[in-house]
């Protein structure tokens, strides 16, 4: 298991404001990447699955060029988890 705690951010690209994620920081990202070598799946992602607050789902960490990972935070966790952008929370991953 692994966790991190981080802010929730907005996504500032294409779909703004639709895409929240928290950022796993490079010295996590060295488990998961070690975790998962030879079994990436598209674009280097890696299945997971999280906990924030005990609200729980499957989804993916996808790579950034800067060594880290993100964590998406579909609507319905956040409104589950009562989080939204700027608040800090911690996460709980479990690498599948």
């Amino acid at each position: 298991m692994i966790t991190v705690t981080s802010p929730v951010w907005i996504w500032k690209g294409e779909g703004a404001g639709r895409w929240h994620f928290i950022t796993v920081p490079e010295e996590q990202s060295d488990e998961i990447r070690a975790h998962a070598f030879g079994s990436r799946r598209g674009f280097g992602s890696v299945r997971v699955e999280a906990n924030i607050g005990g609200v729980i789902w499957r989804t993916s960490v996808f790579p950034l060029n800067s060594g880290g990972y993100l964590l998406p935070i579909k609507k319905e966790v956040r409104r589950k988890a009562g989080i939204a952008a700027g608040h800090e929370v911690t996460v709980d991953l479990e690498l599948l």
